[in-house]
């Protein structure tokens, strides 16, 4: 069946998933049916068809069932966030949520014994009857589903793809919620490295020396200085340009410990965020857990992380206080690993959740791929098992993505956050590196959009900023996280750039309007009837980001690295951290974060707004016979869209000599301003006054 043959036919499919959906969901959605129905037509056109899948493929599905009184459950949790309500903070227990709302071993059964007989093996039931897990051959899944897979070549990869949601025939079909493992599309890790502007890629680790900083500083944390006037010419003479404004990083001579462009190890991080009056305490994380999920993991992950504790004068990590679980199985950092940035993922979680909460223990649980599927089995069991009260997920997907094509993932993914919340677990999620994915929409998507499962009105959403200390570790200022770059001049003897190269947008802290889920009630003063994100925001951005210690290609023994990682998987794991100190002076688990943040003051909270200088770069070329060129500080920050204020700055590369401008707060079309916005939510959180200020006002 030809794609254009076939479009009709979704766009009904379509339609009718999305009012399942909204009754699955109990919300509506901001997007019409017809716009959800011409995305997907939209993104397959663009893909390569590749027919059919091989029938005789084997596959494995989990099918997950529908909860019991589901009205009634989301009633309950709603209520156990709600002041004044006689379930406040009443957590529910695994055994109460078992009885009351879990799928029955009888419906399990009941499904298993469909599956079974459309010649499916049956390989598991999950403990508490969510799903089950059944193996067998294409031909005999889409028979038993009523689906066609297909493949299909999306950007240079192949995908298996299912051509409709899934839906069962008789009895059985009313118990089924959705199921997983029909295509393979996958979640995307939210780490980002600094990136070298010469080459689009990220910059090249630092060897770690034996004994060359053992105090942990690498790179400058002086990363906005005075401004200055350099002038570039050619062969000595025009045509030349110049240029005048603000300086980002540090000198490119400078040695270690000031290399550049810029980077925080954690004793300036305690600084920025008020950590250090907390530690004087005696609190620290001590006693609690905070859980960390991942894909794949790092095979050395035990020995970067204590050498990164032992420089930075952190507490090792042991089996008293550091544990790994692998629920779905075996996990080893090999290509795809390598190739998604799971083993700097999970270096970043771990050593920066160590470094702000160094008195806590961790938790990571490693799924065995970065899929749907795994990721998802792997929270649930760090939920189910109640490893702690505070869980990191720092990785994504629009939004969309799920609408169009797996809507049935939504109501799996929002199942799990929603008993996370019920047991008194956070949720922590990053909204993604993207901005708005406007600038990254390599799918053809075509729309604003957020990062799942960041949007769950059940989880923490958190966003990124861009953050600039003073030289005693005080904040200077920080705006939102959104970056553009124009190039001014070429490598030594740094002939002008003529005109100016504008590489635009490169990336920005996720954040806007969902159009799957409702407004919660901790958004209840916002507009419109949506839920949105972030909720609250840390640093995040690469150029003003943390410094770990890895060892690059996951081979234990090789050498070690030290490198300057951001994106929303460094906030996520810092305020991760911080929640778990906040149950710790709490004297128990508060629960979700998200619906306490939007309560809280200066200076518990500090509100990022759009920031400016007047010392913008600005430059002036000069070409002769042609008359000078003025080149005004917006038409080299471009584009901003939204944007009305932002701060830009000279940036020579360490690597080419060459000089761009980076600009700062210009995150796509979000924007930055007074109280809550949709690059940073309601501001940071200033350590001591946060905590201080939310255990005082508890009932």
């Amino acid at each position: 069946m030809s794609i254009s043959k076939s479009l009709s036919g979704f766009r009904t499919r379509v339609c009718v998933l999305i009012a399942m959906l909204a009754l699955m969901l109990g919300t509506g959605y901001s997007r019409s049916a017809s716009q959800i129905a011409n995305n997907r037509g939209n993104v397959l056109a663009n893909s390569k068809d590749l027919g059919p899948e091989d029938s005789s493929k084997q596959i494995t599905i989990n099918v997950w069932l529908k909860q019991h009184s589901k009205d009634g459950f989301d009633i309950l949790v709603t209520q156990m966030y709600q002041k004044g309500s006689p379930s406040y903070h009443h957590w529910i227990t695994l055994d109460e949520y078992k009885v009351k709302h879990a799928p029955t071993a009888e419906e399990a059964a009941r499904v298993g014994a469909f599956l079974a007989s459309h010649d499916l093996r049956i390989l598991s039931i999950e403990k508490n009857n969510h799903f089950v897990t059944a193996m067998g051959r294409v031909c005999d899944i889409q028979n038993a589903f009523n689906v066609q897979i297909k493949r299909f070549e999306m950007n240079g990869t192949v995908h298996m793809m299912n051509m409709s949601e899934p839906t069962i025939s008789g009895p059985v079909g009313a118990l089924v919620a959705g199921v997983q493992g029909l295509n393979d599309l996958n979640y995307v890790s939210n780490a980002k490295v600094a990136m070298n502007p010469d080459t689009g890629a990220p910059y090249k680790g630092v060897p770690l020396a034996e004994g060359v900083n053992p105090n942990g500083l690498f790179f400058t944390g002086n990363c906005f200085r005075n401004p200055r006037t350099v002038t570039f010419k050619t062969d000595g003479h025009d045509p030349s340009a110049t240029y005048m404004g603000n300086r980002f990083g540090s000198n490119i001579v400078d040695p270690v410990p000031n290399l550049s462009p810029c980077g925080y190890d954690p004793a300036e991080m305690q600084s920025a965020y008020g950590m250090t009056g907390l530690y004087d305490k005696g609190l620290n994380g001590a006693g609690q857990t905070i859980v960390i999920v991942d894909a794949f993991g790092s095979n050395t992950i035990l020995d970067d992380a204590n050498e990164f504790s032992s420089l930075n004068g952190l507490p090792p990590l042991t089996s008293s206080n550091f544990q790994i679980f692998t629920p779905t199985g075996p996990v080893k950092c090999e290509t795809d690993c390598l190739n998604g940035n799971w083993n700097l993922e999970t270096t970043l979680d771990v050593e920066w959740a160590h470094s702000i909460a160094p008195g806590a223990n961790i938790a990571l649980v490693l799924a065995r791929d970065n899929s749907f599927t795994n990721l998802d089995l792997a929270n649930l069991f760090a939920i189910e098992s109640q490893l702690g009260p505070v869980l990191s997920n720092s990785f994504g997907i629009p939004e969309i993505a799920l609408v169009v094509f797996l809507p049935s993932e939504l109501v799996v993914q929002n199942t799990i956050s929603e008993l996370a919340a019920a047991l008194g677990i956070s949720q922590n999620i990053s909204t993604g590196d993207f901005g708005d994915f406007l600038a990254f929409d390599q799918a053809n998507f075509g729309i604003n959009d957020v990062s799942v499962q960041a949007s769950s009105p059940f989880v923490t959403a958190i966003g990124g900023t861009s953050l600039f200390l003073n030289e005693n570790e005080t904040i200077k200022f920080q705006t939102g996280w959104g970056f553009n770059f124009t190039r001014i001049a070429n490598p030594t003897p740094n002939p002008p750039t003529i005109p100016p190269l504008g590489f635009g947008f490169q990336g920005g802290s996720g954040g806007g309007t969902s159009i799957v889920f409702a407004k919660p009630a901790f958004q209840k003063d916002f507009p419109g009837d949506f839920r949105q994100v972030p909720d609250i925001s840390m640093d995040a951005d690469p150029n003003t980001g943390a410094e770990i210690i890895i060892t690059p290609d996951s081979v234990p023994g090789h050498p070690m690295f030290v490198e300057v990682i951001g994106g929303t998987s460094l906030s996520c794991p810092m305020f991760s951290a911080l929640w778990a100190i906040t149950n710790e002076a709490a004297g128990g688990p508060l629960g979700q974060a998200a619906p306490f943040v939007y309560s809280l003051k200066a200076p518990a909270i500090t509100d990022v707004t759009a920031v400016s200088s007047p010392f913008n770069v600005s430059g002036e070329i000069f070409d002769p016979p042609s008359p000078p060129t003025i080149e005004t500080p917006d038409a080299l920050a471009a584009p901003l869209e939204n944007t009305k204020k932002y701060v830009s700055a000279l940036f020579q590369s360490p690597t080419s000599t060459r000089w761009d401008v980076f600009t700062f707060g210009t995150d796509s079309s979000l924007t930055i301003g007074p109280g809550w916005d949709n690059v940073t939510g309601v501001g940071t959180p200033n350590g001591s006054a946060f905590v201080g200020q939310l255990v005082e006002h508890l009932p």
